[in-house]
């Protein structure tokens, strides 16, 4: 990102970029410097966009080949075209020896790298993935993004505001110009705004019931899934976001079992260190066998569901009455 940093900053652009990775926040945000540095503002003449998996990749070329209008180059963006993962072998071809004022961008959530574009724009050009951020990034960024507008916030009410929001930037960004219009005329954000104004993601809501289960608070597990209903998520993904997390915590208590310590499992799970505590007490909650169990029976609910036997609904209603009831 650093070089890329640096060829923006200079206008010594490569002929073809790769944007790529989890964070769709950076990719979109590194998407639009890009355009701005290949063409500067308002040219829209020489400026192309294609979105979607229906490019037409002759089309594409055509362009690439037009002399750009009044301009030095001519400015070719294709996203999400999942060309990078398979189709892509014309495009690649062309860009062995492409029309020199002719500039691509591709923008990708995942790529083959095994794929004759993505070598094809490595030799060419640069590919920069922009992976999900760690927490310390994701604390100076909110930090950053709070000081212009003149406001402080305390680490424990930051942690609880990541804990709501999850790690996505985009996501992140949203959150937090509620928190800022709903907090206009206070200096220092603190918890109660953030429970006020920040919406709970739908992994913090799974994370809730999971625990109303092992404290047997059956009619709460009951109405968050119902919220969750509500909501129009469908069945099937709650049950997905419920294996997950058994499996999440299976991970977690075996690690501590080991003798590691919270930061040690957090680094091990992939879990940010603001909430890798909360899995560790959740874990604790549970029995291991009764983790194995749970997956398990995930598991055959989900094939009840899929063979016909039980409806979607049902199969997790059941799940709920089941881990809310076990003693």
């Amino acid at each position: 990102m650093q070089k890329l940093n640096e060829e923006i900053k200079t206008g010594q652009l490569k002929q073809v970029y790769l944007l790529y990775g989890e964070e769709a926040y950076l990719r979109s945000q590194y998407r639009d410097k890009l355009k701005t540095a290949l063409l500067g503002d308002g040219d829209s003449m020489n400026y192309h966009y294609f979105e979607g998996k229906d490019v037409a990749v002759g089309e594409v070329i055509d362009l690439a080949e037009t002399m750009p209008f009044l301009a030095e180059r001519r400015v070719i963006i294709l996203e999400n075209s999942n060309l990078l993962a398979h189709g892509g072998e014309q495009l690649a071809e062309y860009l062995a020896s492409p029309a020199e004022t002719a500039f691509f961008v591709f923008i990708e959530p995942t790529v083959d790298k095994r794929s004759k574009l993505y070598k094809a724009v490595t030799a060419k050009g640069r590919a920069i993935e922009f992976k999900a951020q760690d927490e310390s990034v994701l604390k100076r960024w909110i930090l950053g993004f709070l000081k212009k507008e003149n406001k402080n916030i305390t680490e424990r009410d930051l942690n609880l505001f990541l804990e709501k929001t999850g790690t996505d930037m985009e996501n992140i960004r949203k959150e937090l110009e509620k928190l800022l219009c709903y907090c206009m005329d206070k200096d220092v954000i603190s918890a109660q705004d953030i429970e006020a104004i920040c919406t709970k993601q739908v992994n913090n809501q799974i994370f809730d019931m999971i625990n109303a289960l092992a404290l047997k608070q059956q009619k709460k597990a009951m109405e968050l899934y119902y919220d969750l209903l509500t909501l129009k998520e469908p069945p099937m993904r709650i049950l997905y976001l419920i294996t997950r997390q058994f499996n999440m915590l299976l991970q977690v208590k075996e690690l501590k079992n080991k003798g590691y310590d919270a930061n040690t499992v957090g680094e091990k799970v992939g879990l940010a260190g603001f909430i890798v505590r909360k899995y560790v007490a959740q874990a604790a909650k549970f029995k291991e066998t009764d983790l194995r169990t749970a997956l398990k029976d995930c598991v055959e609910a989900e094939e009840a569901v899929k063979t016909g036997r039980m409806n979607d609904v049902m199969s997790v209603e059941l799940l709920i009455v089941k881990y809310s009831s076990m003693s």
